[in-house]
C-alpha cells in the first residue's frame, strides 16, 4: 500500500470513528433514555452516522466532486443490503441474549470494512481526488 492509499485509509477510519461516536451516542440515548427496543435504536442511529460519514468521506477522504445525488444513491443501495442484513443479524443475537452494545459494535465493525471497500471501488472509483 502506497503512502497516499494509507492516508486515505486512515482518514476513512478516523471519520468512521467520529460517525461511530455519533451512532453509539444516539443509540445510547434511544436505548437507555427513551427506552426504545434495539431495532429502532439501531436503525435511527445508523441513519445519523451514515449521513455524517458520507458527507465527510466524500469531501475529505475520496475528494470526489462527482454528482452527489448519484453517489448518495449508490451509498443508499449499499444500505438497502447492509441494513436489513445487519438488523436481522442483530435482532437474532439480541434475542439470544447478546449484549445490545456488543451487537451494535459488531455491526459497526462490519460496516466500517465493507463500506470502505464499497465506496472506494464502486461509489468513488472513477472520481477519486478530482
Amino acid at each position: 500500500m502506497n503512502k497516499k492509499e494509507l492516508l486515505k485509509t486512515i482518514k476513512f477510519t478516523l471519520f468512521s470513528i467520529s460517525a461511530g461516536i455519533i451512532q453509539i451516542t444516539s443509540f445510547t440515548l434511544f436505548n437507555e433514555i427513551l427506552k426504545l427496543k434495539w431495532e429502532p435504536s439501531y436503525l435511527i442511529s445508523l441513519i445519523l452516522s451514515v449521513l455524517w460519514n458520507f458527507t465527510l468521506n466524500r469531501k475529505f477522504t475520496f475528494q470526489s466532486a462527482s454528482n452527489v445525488p448519484v453517489a448518495m444513491l449508490k451509498v443508499f443501495a449499499y444500505y438497502c443490503v447492509f441494513t436489513p442484513l445487519s438488523t436481522l443479524f442483530g435482532n437474532r443475537l439480541v434475542a439470544m441474549g447478546w449484549n445490545d452494545y456488543l451487537v451494535t459494535g459488531l455491526n459497526m465493525l462490519i460496516n466500517l470494512v465493507t463500506e470502505y471497500l464499497y465506496q472506494k471501488y464502486f461509489v468513488f472509483r472513477d472520481t477519486l481526488n478530482k
